[in-house]
């Protein structure tokens, strides 16, 4: 594993990326822009789903929060890989970047199992308390991701 990751902060993209004076910051930027898109989009949609925002048709503008999350994490994921390349030994042996990651499945499962529920009961409104759980569950998760994330810059 060790020479996996020292290989990958070895590839030119990544060598790149260190060597240049503007790649790094725009790229930490894009991140951080990324992040706040999906932390944003994700705590609109949970909030719709407790039932914020009732006067906003429910089904399109979860959709739209889907989407916008999706984009997002897109984003998040593309900078997030770079960054960790650039120091990807140092950061996989950090606990709290695995505590990241870890967050990060299980916000993914949560999703998931919210998306089967949502099916299941064949509805475009899901209530009830499964749902309540999840959409919770899910600010949860995807605000300490957040704090996880903020984390890994001052404990290195």
């Amino acid at each position: 594993m060790d020479e996996l990751l020292a290989g990958i902060e070895q590839l030119v993209l990544v060598r790149a990326l260190k060597a240049s004076f503007v790649a790094y910051p725009i790229v930490n930027a894009l991140h951080i822009m990324s992040i706040g898109a999906l932390l944003t989009s994700v705590w609109l949609m949970d909030l719709r789903v407790l039932g914020a925002f009732c006067s906003l048709p429910y089904a399109a503008f979860v959709a739209l929060m889907r989407r916008t999350a999706f984009a997002a994490f897109a984003g998040a994921l593309v900078t997030g890989s770079l960054l960790f390349s650039v120091r990807a030994s140092e950061y996989a042996a950090m606990p709290i970047f695995l505590t990241k990651m870890t967050l990060i499945l299980l916000a993914g499962a949560n999703f998931l199992v919210f998306m089967r529920v949502c099916r299941a009961r064949g509805v475009e409104v899901p209530a009830g308390g499964v749902v309540t759980v999840l959409a919770v569950l899910s600010l949860v998760l995807w605000t300490s991701v957040l704090f996880a994330g903020r984390f890994i810059g001052f404990l290195n």
